[in-house]
């Protein structure tokens, strides 16, 4: 076997091989974005209030989505909990006495919103293949945390409850199978205008953030589908090589 023709065959088989890497890539992004997550539509800033969206999406292939049970997190109560509807599906927010009381807007609040709940109505559900939103408002958000773990329960219409539970994992650790949403906060500066912040929190429809979501998406798509157009390219390139070789004829 000449030099060429096994050069030219390897960097067929190499094609091959980023082809497939491609792909994996494309799979494993479609599964990390199927995970439950919390976003807001600016910062969240330490001591204010804040939107917060549950992005819910369907994973299994034959049952729907027929409930959502949102834990916050007792260390950090909530003053303020307000819930926004959503059509086809009734929400209840339970409130829990709290241990020690907290000082909120110069009031003692001696009890706390511990979770959410929004359930169906009958003939409603998250369909396979498909995500909905739900909305909260929450204040003040705790000024001695830069983060909110907010474990979240899933449940199909199969019976199955997915438990999304578990903690972020330390920087440069291994994402965990079931994670926790998790909201980021950040520290307030001068610039914060916690009322303004409130208002366009409570206002905004979630239209910026489907947007957001959808951008990024097809950003992850894109670009994966740009590492298989180049590894097919490179495949076809390869054996237009090795033909002409066979051929007998020159090449560039």
């Amino acid at each position: 076997m000449s030099t060429h023709r096994f050069g030219a065959r390897t960097l067929a088989k190499g094609g091959a091989v980023l082809a497939t890497a491609a792909f994996l890539c494309l799979t494993t992004a479609g599964l990390a974005s199927a995970h439950v997550t919390a976003s807001t539509p600016g910062n969240a800033v330490q001591g204010g209030y804040t939107k917060v969206t549950l992005r819910v999406p369907n994973e299994r292939p034959d049952a729907g989505t027929v409930k959502l049970e949102l834990t916050l997190p007792a260390e950090y109560p909530l003053a303020s909990v307000s819930t926004r509807p959503t059509p086809g599906w009734k929400v209840e927010a339970v409130k829990e006495r709290l241990a020690t009381p907290v000082k909120s807007h110069g009031r003692e609040v001696t009890e706390a919103v511990r979770t959410v709940t929004w359930t169906a109505d009958p003939g409603t559900r998250i369909e396979p293949g498909q995500f909905n939103e739900f909305d909260l408002s929450i204040g003040p958000l705790p000024d001695n945390t830069d983060k909110l773990v907010l474990p979240t329960k899933q449940t199909y219409d199969s019976g199955e409850v997915v438990d999304w539970n578990a903690p972020p994992p330390a920087e440069g650790g291994e994402e965990p199978e079931r994670p926790a949403p998790v909201l980021k906060l950040v520290a307030k500066s001068g610039d914060d205008d916690h009322g303004d912040a409130t208002a366009t929190a409570v206002a905004d429809d979630g239209h910026d953030d489907a947007a957001a979501g959808a951008t990024d998406d097809t950003a992850r798509w894109l670009g994966g589908a740009g590492l298989v157009v180049g590894a097919l390219g490179l495949g076809l390139g390869a054996g237009a090589v090795l033909r002409s070789r066979r051929a007998g004829k020159p090449t560039a």
